[in-house]
């Protein structure tokens, strides 16, 4: 095989085991051989975010991010590599300073304790490693060209981003119709940018006594500050951010949570070195204007419905590990143009309970056959039509600012 083929086919065995740490540094040590310095350091600080004391990925890393021009980075790999193989810390401390001395008392300790940074773990939503890169995301190639361009690109090239002035400041707002695959990318971002993913959900953030859900907010940046470098990742962004005007009455409470949003996005009291904000939303016509504005989610991005390659990749995903034969997955795709991940998803259920049901019956395993997933398909109706409908009109009639352009361009690719 060629050198592009086995990393074509490192690539393929990363999609159905994205947590093959093993096959990622070969694939990293690939790349790099290769000239492709940013995707090997993205996929070693993948395995990092997993591993952080796997020596091998940070000596992957290191070399990566000299290749790439970043000697800072690539000295810090190297430190805490050697500090790992010797079993020395990574930076020695000096006699007698408080963090050397051991304490007498009890209440020496706790004193000390009460100066220290608080834990990294979150009281509230959920954090953790990514696990994934976008080289695991199926198809979507418009929606990973944008994210490089306006995100991945400026960060992996610190020099070019500062001859041009490329700013880093702001947000990025995932969107698009339910089920496609927002908060996967956020989270294959994540493994990209080789930080830690925080996820929080509506829940998460409201209260129901007064003054909690802005606490709430802020005790959840402050703990992405804690652990940087972090991906900030905010689920059902229009419900969370709606717009203030729309919010009368019994809704105050809510302008109360916009507010914190902005003050901790942009306030002069807040440091968010390190931290990246992304959110998600099925309505960004209803998210508040202020948090759209430069500085704040002011990179937009369109998650569709699934393409043809994309949807073979979902299709595939769902049934690994699965007894099937004889599948034609291309043939089921291009047939169910128009799903959902989450449709197709179903689509693999219904598939899967149908051979089920057949072992069950015969006695003996009957495998995933074409058969069954053609017919669940023939069962399972597109889930994202009434969003459709609705994302329609504002692409006709509320697009005077051009801000659902990438909306049209869909629908009228989807029309042909």
């Amino acid at each position: 095989m060629t050198h592009d083929a086995v990393i074509a086919a490192l690539i393929d065995t990363l999609a159905a085991d994205p947590g093959n740490h093993p096959v990622r540094l070969h694939l990293a040590q690939l790349l790099l051989d290769a000239g492709r310095a940013g995707d090997a350091l993205s996929h070693a600080t993948t395995v990092l975010a997993g591993e952080p004391d796997n020596t091998t990925a940070l000596r992957t890393a290191a070399a990566a991010a000299k290749a790439a021009g970043d000697e800072a980075r690539a000295t810090s790999y190297t430190r805490l590599a050697n500090a790992l193989r010797s079993g020395e810390p990574a930076a020695p401390v000096a006699p007698g300073t408080a963090a050397a001395a051991i304490p007498d008392t009890a209440d020496e300790l706790l004193g000390r304790w009460s100066d220290s940074e608080p834990v990294a773990e979150p009281e509230i939503g959920t954090l953790g490693t990514a696990g994934v890169t976008l080289a695991d995301v199926g198809g979507l190639d418009d929606v990973k060209k944008r994210l490089h361009l306006s995100f991945l690109s400026p960060l992996h090239n610190p020099e070019l981003r500062l001859r041009f002035g490329k700013s880093l400041r702001g947000g990025l707002l995932l969107w698009g119709p339910p089920g496609c695959g927002k908060t996967l990318i956020a989270r294959a971002l994540a493994g990209e940018l080789g930080a830690r993913f925080y996820e929080i959900g509506l829940s998460d953030v409201l209260d129901m006594w007064i003054g909690s859900s802005e606490r709430n907010l802020r005790s959840i940046f402050d703990t992405a500050r804690r652990n940087r470098p972090c991906l900030l990742f905010f689920d059902e962004m229009d419900a969370l951010g709606q717009k203030r005007s729309h919010l009368r009455g019994g809704g105050s409470a809510m302008r109360g949570v916009v507010n914190q949003m902005l003050a901790e996005l942009d306030g002069a009291a807040t440091d968010n070195e390190g931290v990246f904000v992304l959110a998600a939303s099925n309505h960004p016509w209803d998210i508040d204007s202020a948090l759209l504005r430069p500085g704040r989610f002011d990179r937009t991005v369109l998650v569709p419905p699934p393409d043809r390659a994309a949807r073979e990749a979902i299709l595939r995903f769902h049934l690994r590990g699965k007894p099937a034969e004889n599948l034609n997955l291309a043939r089921v795709a291009k047939a169910t143009n128009g799903l959902s991940g989450a449709d197709l998803a179903l689509i693999c259920e219904q598939g899967t309970e149908s051979a089920m049901d057949e072992s069950m019956i015969s006695g003996r395993l009957q495998p995933i056959t074409q058969r069954h997933l053609e017919d669940a398909t023939r069962t399972v109706r597109p889930s994202i039509d009434d969003w459709l409908e609705t994302a329609r009109n504002y692409a006709l009639y509320g697009n005077e600012s051009g801000k659902y352009d990438e909306l049209a361009g869909y629908l009228r690719k989807r029309r042909r």
